[in-house]
């Protein structure tokens, strides 16, 4: 028997071979055809599994999960897409498998297939994958040791599951395969336990993709679908789909001229065009004059830096397979780094190195190696080599910069808090299949400072800058948000730094998260390498969720720059240092404010705000005035010079989606008036030109947001993406 406890508390015994299908039939038989999934032990598993398999507790907590939880739907998704990948096989029985996770409201799965499959396919594959749903065949997991699960998936003529056993799962001695009438995946599940507890999916989209998401590797088809509990929501959510794509900034962008990725200066790359660029600047402007009166300091920096900085500081080579490729100052010096690389994972045949060493040669590098050198001792000749020359990086953060212009001087602990301010281009190399116009690029601008004080200081500032980053959102209208408290997995071995400094820190956030009142959920896993941070998940009109700003706490990087200050003492002391960045970066910001007001900003933040319309020429003496006084007074404006007739003017400024219209004719000449018209209220009819001015000007001053479009979607949150996949 095994001892299986309830969320109520409640423990009761069981058979040694029960399921938690099994646990829920013992209850009523209502509750086992409605369970999807089951939570053992705090690990989402398959309903259908032996428990003892999941768990060697003495006592295994169970939590039996319904279409009412929210975790069931990625189970439920993840199992749709094998569902759509044997329909898919079933059409066309050439197929490479490759992987298929869930995503926030969806999922996806990748193959190889010599067809090109395109959206006039999706009814077949759709009517093949009913079929499937509505025999309900149910969903079966097995192992198999590392021998058996290669020659397995090689008879089913599956090499890109073969080779990913033996490269990517070479650690796992036993894999775990998913059966579901013919179709058999290498997959660790879990999955529901049959195909009808699928009740609406709809596929949504194609496109490519690589093995592995590696360019270099073969190319593959990426199938998106959606699937739900129930028509209800995925109508929801189909009609969520629909106006995102009304809203997307891609195309937004493109119309409005606001911005452009050209691919001959490169993808990722974003070029900010002059209305673009004004949006960008307000912005900037807005959160200087925020930065002054908080005691800030502008500094700049560099966009390269030497390698040796940013392995001081861990960014290298820790997030070295997302950095461009350092710039060596000897023509050789991608040649070493790639042999050094090589030793380090000991992955060069005797062959490989004398052609290494051959091309060194050719290359005019002058280090030698003893007879019969070891592989240490030749990785620090390389390494020696390499130091002796100079590397430098793309900038990937703007950190390391900012402890060294701390450093740049003796500090005293009544000079702190020193807050260094920049608005700092940082690179990243991206994959290419994961940019996605200004939200995923490879050069993005931070609006980054750093915060050094002593750890008395700690809990003020971090509440400081949270309540920064909440007048920046409230500032464009972004008040629907909640915070996630990221945090390290105490299992992993990616963090730095002493356990005392990592509980102090985490403990120190949560202490002002929960003095602030604001609500706010606890992840682990997700802190920054180097400390724990603070998430802004905001909430768009249509109920998308976007992580914007961000507030971490380090006490790692000032310990591996040696920063100092001089204590009350008179003894050295180490300061704590605060990243901080409310609006994220000025890309991805500027891309969801593009999607959330769909392109209609709000008058403080428009690139054009006013634009003049006289009704003939015999005005545009009078227009030209009324624009000169305009721009004495701040605004950016414009004249519709055009001799085409003011109604015609008026439609083009509404599809421009320019905030106000000044409309003159003799009438407003003689009066010294302005007819106003509202992009959102319509005619507002005359007003002396002065009061005009002042009712817009006390609209921009107070950074008024009038009008955003709300969504009615409410469909389940709390999805994230999950690789189920091996």
């Amino acid at each position: 028997m095994i001892q299986i406890k309830l969320p109520d508390g409640s423990v009761k015994e069981f058979p040694e071979n029960s399921s938690a299908l099994d646990v829920a039939q013992s209850i009523g038989e209502r509750l086992a055809n409605a369970v999807v999934a089951a939570e053992v032990d705090g690990t989402i598993c398959d309903a259908f599994r032996p428990l003892k398999d999941i768990s060697d507790s003495n006592e295994i907590s169970l939590r039996l999960l319904t279409e009412r939880d929210a975790e069931a739907l990625g189970v439920m998704r993840h199992s749709c897409a094998h569902i759509m990948a044997r329909a898919v096989m079933r059409l066309w029985p050439d197929i490479q498998l490759a992987f298929g996770p869930t995503l926030p409201h969806g999922f996806y799965y990748d193959f190889g297939l010599e067809h090109t499959i395109s959206e006039d396919d999706f009814p077949k594959i759709e009517e093949e994958m009913k079929k499937i749903i509505k025999e309900e065949e149910p969903f079966e997991r097995f192992s198999l040791d590392r021998e058996e699960a290669v020659s397995f998936v090689n008879e089913m003529h599956q090499s890109s599951k073969a080779e990913h056993i033996a490269t990517g799962l070479a650690d796992h001695p036993q894999l775990s395969f998913y059966r579901q009438g013919e179709f058999v995946d290498l997959c660790r599940g879990p999955h529901i336990p049959d195909a009808g507890k699928v009740k609406a999916f709809k596929l949504l989209s194609i496109a490519g993709s690589y093995w592995k998401g590696d360019a270099g590797n073969k190319p593959l088809q990426r199938l998106y679908g959606t699937a739900w509990f129930s028509k209800k929501d995925m109508k929801k959510y189909l009609e969520q789909v629909e106006e995102a794509k009304r809203r997307d900034h891609r195309v937004l962008g493109k119309k409005l001229g606001l911005f452009q990725i050209n691919p001959e200066v490169g993808q990722g790359l974003c070029l900010w065009l002059p209305k673009g660029a004004t949006i960008r600047a307000v912005l900037e402007d807005f959160i200087k004059v925020e930065l002054t009166r908080l005691g800030y300091q502008p500094v700049y920096s560099p966009h390269i830096g030497r390698v040796e900085l940013y392995e001081t500081s861990g960014h290298f080579p820790y997030y070295r397979d997302s950095q461009f490729a350092p710039l060596f100052g000897h023509d050789a010096g991608q040649l070493v780094d790639f042999w050094v690389r090589k030793l380090e994972e000991d992955d060069l045949s005797a062959e490989q190195e004398e052609t290494l060493f051959q091309s060194s040669r050719v290359m005019n590098c002058d280090f030698e190696f003893p007879p019969g050198a070891s592989r240490e001792e030749k990785l620090k000749i390389l390494k020696d080599w390499e130091h002796k020359h100079e590397r430098f990086l793309l900038k990937p953060m703007n950190c390391p910069h900012h402890a060294k212009m701390y450093q740049a001087m003796p500090r005293s602990y009544r000079d702190l808090p020193v807050r260094l301010a920049e608005f700092g281009t940082v690179y990243r190399h991206e994959q290419t299949g994961e940019l996605n116009g200004m939200l995923r690029v490879r050069g993005l601008t931070q609006d980054d400072a750093h915060i050094f004080c002593t750890p008395e200081q700690v809990e003020d500032e971090f509440r400081a800058t949270l309540d920064l980053v909440k007048f920046v959102l409230a500032s464009v209208g972004l008040d629907n948000f909640r915070v996630q408290l990221s945090l390290r997995d105490p299992k992993s071995d990616k963090y730095v730094g002493s356990e005392e400094n990592w509980q102090h820190a985490e403990d120190s956030l949560r202490k002002v998260l929960a003095d602030s009142g604001m609500s706010y959920t606890e992840c682990e896993g997700e802190a920054a390498f180097y400390g724990p941070k603070a998430d802004f998940m905001v909430s768009d009109c249509i109920g998308r969720e976007w992580q914007l700003g961000t507030v971490q706490l380090d006490y790692n990087l000032p310990e591996r720059f040696q920063l100092e200050y001089t204590g009350s003492d008179n003894h050295p002391h180490r300061p704590v240092m605060i990243h901080r960045a409310p609006f994220g970066s000025m890309e991805r910001f500027t891309g969801m404010l593009i999607e959330h007001f769909a392109g209609a900003f709000p008058l403080w933040l428009a690139p054009e705000q006013i634009r003049v319309l006289p009704v003939s020429d015999k005005t545009l003496d009078y227009a030209n005035e009324v624009a000169a006084q305009l721009r004495q007074n701040g605004f950016r404006i414009s004249v519709d010079t055009r001799s085409s007739k003011v109604n015609a003017k008026i439609r083009d400024a509404q599809l421009e989606l320019i905030p106000y219209m000044f409309i003159v004719g003799p009438k407003e000449a003689e009066q010294t008036a302005v007819a106003v018209r509202d992009r959102i209220d319509g005619d507002l009819g005359p007003m002396p030109l002065a009061d005009a001015i002042a009712k817009l000007k006390e609209e921009v001053e107070e950074r008024r947001v009038r009008q955003v479009a709300e969504s009615t979607f409410e469909a389940l949150e709390g999805q994230t993406e999950q690789a189920n996949e091996y």
